[in-house]
Formats: structure tokens, C-alpha cells, sequence
């Protein structure tokens, strides 16, 4: 069973509502466009990362900035499958919960970016992805423009439903793995109805990156960001 790490939270804890932002929203002109890839542990971020640059970098000058705890995992995956060149990949090691480096504290990841934005002139379009977290884990508005949030079926057809700012609040909901589905007894139908109850107008897919690997709806998504 997936763990979440524990927080406490007061009794009356409202499991929709984000947490302040400390940061400003920093200005989009003049820079990349800066995209977030938050989930939990094991949701598929690594693998839509990898699909976005293979459909996107021949026609995007982009880079990317993977978090991980403790490793270079994800950055490591990402060079080793070849969807970018290496020097377009920087790993923040965080040190702590991931969503520390995400919204909490930003500057690593800020570095991570100036630095690619200095080695790679004319960058338009930055993924940054955080490393696994529970249904809190949001982005600065003052790191990302716009945050992708992704869950997979593994995890129950609970999940949508459970709510918490991850699911609610992010800019696309993606939920992953749907091919699973019926290997997992989860209820791809309720999924998709629950997450469109918790998010209103905000804009849910589902996929498999097993039957589409080319994550098509996601990419288009993104290109309609850089339009």
C-alpha cells in the first residue's frame, strides 16, 4: 500500500483548500514558460515527462528540472531514455518533503532554471517536476505558470474524490494508468466523475501512457500554453 506522509492538521482541516503561496507570481514575460508535474509516488510523472519532451522537443526549445529527495532518479531516467539532451536536464536534490522545494522554499529550483535558461538561450517552455508527494503538494505561482497534477487508478478510484488542492486546484488533472483499471478493481467511470465534481470546470484526462505513449490530449494541452 502507498504510504502518504503524515502531517497533523487541525480538526477542522479543509482537505480542498491550498495553503498560502509565500511567493509573488513572477513576471511570464521575456522568460520560459514554466510548467509543474506534481502527483504521489509512483502516479507516472517520470513517464508523462518523458512523453511530453519526445512529442515537444522538436519543435519547443525546452528544458527540464526533476526533484527527488535524496537521488537524481528521475533525471537520471530522462537522460539514460534519451528524450533530451543531457545538459537540458538539472536534478534538485530537496532534502526534505518535495513539496518543501515546490512552494515552501523555491530558490533551489529557481537556480535550476536560471541555470538552464543561461546555457540554453531562448528557452520556451520549462517542466518542472516535483517529486512524489501526497494531495497537498501545489507549486509556487511565484515557480510555475501552470501545474499539471497527476494520480493513477493503483491508487483507488477514492482518489479524486478525496479532494485536497493537488486534485482540486491544479491547472490539468491527469489520471494515469487506465489501463490498469481492471486489474486494480478501480472504477475508471467513477474516477472520472468524481474528478470533474471536485474540479468544476477545471479540465481532467485520463490515459495510458501503455496505449498511448505519446500522452496526445496532454500534449495538446500544452501547446495551447505556448500559443
Amino acid at each position: 500500500m502507498r504510504a502518504e506522509h503524515g502531517h497533523g492538521h487541525p480538526i477542522n482541516f479543509d482537505p480542498t483548500a491550498t495553503e498560502p503561496d509565500r511567493h509573488s507570481a513572477a513576471p511570464a514575460t521575456g522568460r520560459a514558460l514554466r510548467i509543474g508535474i506534481g502527483g504521489p509516488v509512483g502516479s507516472g510523472k517520470t513517464a508523462l515527462v518523458a512523453a511530453l519532451c519526445r512529442e515537444l522537443a522538436g519543435e519547443v526549445h525546452l528544458a527540464v528540472v526533476t526533484n527527488d529527495i535524496y537521488t537524481t532518479e528521475d533525471a537520471d531516467f530522462l537522460r539514460t531514455a534519451g528524450v533530451l539532451a543531457a545538459d537540458r536536464i538539472e536534478a534538485v536534490q530537496t532534502g526534505a518533503c518535495p513539496h518543501t522545494a515546490i512552494r515552501d522554499d523555491i530558490t533551489a529550483n529557481l537556480d535550476a532554471v536560471e541555470l538552464l535558461e543561461e546555457r540554453h538561450p531562448g528557452l520556451r517552455l520549462v517542466i518542472i517536476e516535483s517529486g512524489g508527494d501526497n494531495l497537498t503538494a501545489v507549486f509556487s505561482r511565484g515557480l510555475v505558470d501552470a501545474q499539471v497534477f497527476v494520480v493513477d487508478v493503483a491508487g483507488g478510484d477514492k482518489v479524486p474524490r478525496k479532494g485536497g488542492p493537488g486534485v482540486t486546484t491544479a491547472d490539468l488533472l491527469v489520471i494515469n494508468k487506465t489501463d490498469l483499471a481492471p486489474l486494480v478493481g478501480a472504477d475508471l467511470a467513477v474516477m472520472v466523475g468524481d474528478a470533474h465534481r471536485m474540479r468544476g470546470a477545471l479540465p481532467v484526462i485520463s490515459q495510458s501512457l501503455v496505449d498511448t505513449p505519446d500522452a496526445p490530449e496532454v500534449v495538446a494541452w500544452v501547446r495551447g500554453l505556448l500559443t
